[in-house]
């Protein structure tokens, strides 16, 4: 791994240049900003390495579904460079196990297995090694330029269901940081505001490792929206003192029925807003929804202890404590007003909703 660039700056002053986007292929090597460095380092670190991807992507350096999905993508360019196979079937071969290197570092994301998906399928229309490394380098990039046009025309079906002077929360982050760039839910925030309407957003911290304090605020600050910081256990009171309108989340993975599995603590933000009669949104591409998988068998990823027994390396709790660190939790389509994509806005009964979603892309 590279560090080809570190701006060492104060939160005050730190800001992510327009160009520069949260993953990128090039000169044959995978950029990324290396998110557990923000809010107090801008750094971008180089992958010539799939094995590095793959690293990258268990610990965070990136995350958000679309950015890892298309962060797989990228991870198999790599790999069909790396490779030394002769023959088409060699080739394929290695990136299997490439793929399923990929595949085990974020298991709950569907976009990891799409965008992994998508690159064999099209590796396999090949007819030679070289054909194969051109396609699935080209493909890789296009699904990166198409991930930012996705979530413009998301943000702007969305934009319609929030009005003038709403206070909007949102839960983790699920901005330009959790894509390529723009955003889901932060993106349906922003095209709210492009369309002429005044928001302001109340981030949640989202406990353990502050995606929302460290990443959504972050941006939110840097775009010049009012934003307000909340703990994870104000969410209640912040709904019952009249302070939020609506909200949006973004996901990592929808079933058919309308089922949302969201980073931990998304369920308790959905649950309190219906108890409050508050619209509760979801923002996501196509690409995060299974059309395949029940609800009931979507393997939750268990995170390590020391997420939640410490902050950063100060350690928080007494040693040889047990400790239960689900990363994501399910939330009910009951409790879910509409889920957005590029596509239009789904509404319950989900079942019937979702597939005429993808009937439109068609």
């Amino acid at each position: 791994m590279n560090i080809c660039k570190i701006c060492l700056l104060t939160n005050q002053n730190i800001g992510i240049d327009s160009s520069l986007r949260t993953v990128e292929w090039k000169n044959n090597k995978v950029r990324m900003i290396d998110q557990t460095k923000l809010p107090n380092e801008l750094v971008i670190v180089e992958f010539d390495d799939f094995n590095q991807v793959a690293d990258a992507i268990s610990t965070l350096v990136v995350r958000g579904a679309p950015a890892i999905g298309v962060s797989g993508a990228f991870g198999l360019a790599l790999a069909v460079l790396q490779s030394n196979a002769t023959t088409k079937d060699e080739l394929i071969s290695y990136l299997e196990n490439a793929k399923k290197i990929l595949f085990a570092t974020r298991p709950t994301a569907v976009n990891l297995g799409w965008g992994l998906e998508k690159i064999m399928n099209i590796a396999k229309t090949g007819d030679s090694v070289e054909q194969i490394r051109e396609l699935v380098i080209s493909t890789a990039k296009k699904m990166a330029d198409e991930d930012i046009e996705i979530n413009k025309a998301m943000g702007k079906n969305g934009s319609i269901l929030f009005d003038n002077n709403d206070t909007i929360m949102t839960h983790c982050n699920a901005g330009a940081l959790a894509t390529v760039a723009y955003g889901t839910a932060l993106g349906v925030i922003r095209a709210t505001r492009e369309s002429g309407k005044n928001v302001k957003v109340i981030a949640t911290e989202t406990r353990p490792i502050q995606q929302g304090s460290r990443l959504t605020a972050f941006e939110l600050k840097h775009d010049g929206f009012d934003v307000s910081l909340v703990p994870d256990t104000a969410v209640g009171y912040s709904m019952a003192n009249g302070l939020v309108n609506k909200v949006v989340v973004g996901a990592d993975r929808i079933v058919k029925t309308g089922h949302v599995f969201n980073k931990i603590g998304t369920y308790q933000v959905a649950t309190m807003a219906k108890q409050h009669g508050i619209p509760f949104y979801v923002a996501a591409p196509l690409s995060t929804i299974d059309l395949e998988t029940k609800a009931e068998d979507v393997i939750i990823e268990m995170r390590k202890g020391t997420e939640v027994t410490g902050i950063g390396e100060k350690k928080t709790a007494p040693d040889d404590i047990g400790v239960i660190n689900p990363a994501f939790d399910m939330t009910p389509p009951e409790l879910i007003s509409g889920i957005i994509t590029e596509k239009g806005v789904a509404k319950f009964p989900y079942e019937e909703s979702i597939p005429k979603l993808f009937e439109a892309n068609n």
